[in-house]
């Protein structure tokens, strides 16, 4: 039969001649599989389907089967076995992409665990695309902390998980828990499908871009430390932004409350010297973006015991820390790419002109946290763009999103304005 699709929007294109393999768990959502099939198929795909014993008391093979005109298949080892008992591994190389919906706490455990008891968990194991899940269960399951841990496992291991839905629940509760609708299923689906293409192929596709972000704190104590007012917004945001055009992106990040991006490697410091010493390690990237508010002093000597409160006064004495883009800049490659920030109050496109000269920039990037819509926090940004050749672009208050997009189009990909 003709697999070509009725009609497409920009959100499902990616999925034309896609070849998709479903994953049924036995969950009450189940029953929405159904419309999820003919999703797929009306947005061109091939579907086959896979399901655990379990899912078949909420819907049939034979259902499924008609929809997807394919054979579904349940247990690894059928009574009237038609075929080779390596089906599953012949469907793990078939797919280009593996959804498993619903995924029930116990699917997922044994995703999490590697357990294979059925063909749906048999290909878990033998794919070699990428892997949507979509848990549905009931709330108090899907917050309840093994439930979390298993999730954030299936996460490390490069799964993408599309998270539940709060709403109206099988058990009369309402909470987060819920099958997200197919539609929004299918074009989750596009999305995980476009994101690797651009690995594959984006502009930065084979490149190494290590960025920094966040605050550094230096120990007054083990129980205090001096530090500033970043969130690591910006620099998560360029990090995500280089990550969907295909670059292999290292994150040294220090402390923050915010999510790691999704396909990027992300490694934890606390302090400036162990900021110094990660950046290092990765120092042979192509692209090099220092956005990190890093502490310039530390404590000389700080104390091996709380500092306690029955003094008058308390002084410290601080020394410089490690100038880590100073330490970048004297060991740039000519074919390697370094941006620097600057965080100014006065005068400021002066001292940024000094430093990126005096760093061996090849651009750095102004902004100025007293003026309005800049500087900390989650929201928005108003940078100046400064290169080593004299270009100038200045960029209007925008969401912090939107000015990662504008640094690296600019600084890396050399999308100058005309």
């Amino acid at each position: 039969m003709n697999n070509t699709p009725s009609s497409t929007t920009s959100d499902t294109l990616d999925l034309v001649g896609r070849r998709i393999l479903l994953g049924v768990s036995g969950g009450i959502a189940a029953y929405k599989t159904a419309e999820l099939v003919r999703g797929f198929k009306k947005a061109g795909c091939e579907v086959k389907v896979v399901m655990t014993p379990g899912a078949t008391r909420f819907v049939t093979p034979l259902t499924l089967g008609t929809l997807s005109e394919n054979e579904v298949h349940v247990e690894i080892f059928p009574e009237n076995m038609s075929g080779s008992w390596t089906v599953h591994v012949a469907l793990g190389l078939w797919a280009d992409l593996f959804v498993v919906a619903p995924m029930t706490a116990q699917t997922l455990s044994k995703l999490a665990s590697g357990a294979c008891d059925s063909m749906l968990t048999a290909v878990a194991l033998t794919v070699r695309c990428p892997v949507l899940v979509c848990p549905a269960m009931d709330h108090d399951m899907y917050v309840h902390e093994s439930v979390r841990t298993n999730l954030e496992t299936l996460a490390k291991r490069g799964v993408h998980v599309m998270e539940a839905e709060h709403g109206e629940l099988a058990s009369g509760l309402v909470g987060q828990g819920r099958l997200p609708e197919p539609p929004a299923i299918v074009e989750e689906s596009s999305l995980v499908l476009s994101r690797v293409r651009a690995l594959v192929s984006g502009p930065l596709a084979g490149k190494k871009v290590l960025i920094s972000a966040g605050p550094t704190r230096e120990a007054i104590d083990p129980v205090r430390y001096i530090s500033n007012h970043s969130s690591g917004t910006m620099g998560y945001e360029i990090a995500r932004a280089a990550a969907r055009r295909g670059a292999d992106v290292v994150l040294v990040s220090g402390p923050t409350s915010l999510a790691e991006p999704e396909n990027v490697r992300r490694v934890d410091v606390i302090s400036t010297a162990d900021m110094h010493t990660a950046v290092m390690q990765h120092a042979d990237a192509d692209v090099v973006v220092m956005v990190a508010a890093v502490a310039d002093f530390t404590i000389a000597d700080p104390a091996e015991g709380k500092v306690k409160k029955d003094r008058q006064a308390l002084s410290l004495s601080l020394q410089p820390t490690v100038d880590i883009l100073a330490d970048l800049g004297r060991n740039k490659r000519s074919d390697q790419t370094l941006v620097g920030f600057a965080l100014e109050t006065d005068d400021g496109l002066a001292n940024a002109k000094g430093k990126l000269k005096r760093k061996n920039l090849d651009w750095i990037v102004l902004n100025n946290p007293t003026e309005e819509g800049a500087g900390f926090g989650p929201g928005t940004n108003k940078v100046t763009l400064v290169s080593r050749a004299g270009e100038e672009v200045s960029l209007p208050v925008l969401p912090k999103a939107d000015v990662a997009e504008a640094i690296l189009e600019y600084t890396v990909l050399g999308y100058l304005p005309s």
